[in-house]
């Protein structure tokens, strides 16, 4: 069986985001990242969605993709 594929729109319904193509975009205009500072450790997110990004992470687990996906982002518009 398949795993299930998480869009970065799955990924911010499931994080309580506004998930709108336009929403995304703010969000990761408004959340730059620098280089040295890791997704997990990002100060805006709540500790909740902080721990579902870390353990998404660390077990490769369905999300994984989105959550690169999504740090690659935040990370690019520094």
């Amino acid at each position: 069986m398949d795993a299930p594929t998480h869009t970065l729109h799955d990924l911010f319904e499931q994080l309580g985001l506004e998930a709108s193509p336009a929403a995304i975009d703010r969000f990761i205009d408004q959340h730059p990242l620098a280089e040295d500072v890791k997704l997990i450790d990002a100060p805006f997110w709540s500790p909740q969605q902080a721990q579902f990004l870390k353990e998404e992470l660390r077990e490769d687990a369905d999300w994984a993709i989105a959550v690169d996906e999504l740090n690659q982002r935040l990370h690019q518009n520094v």
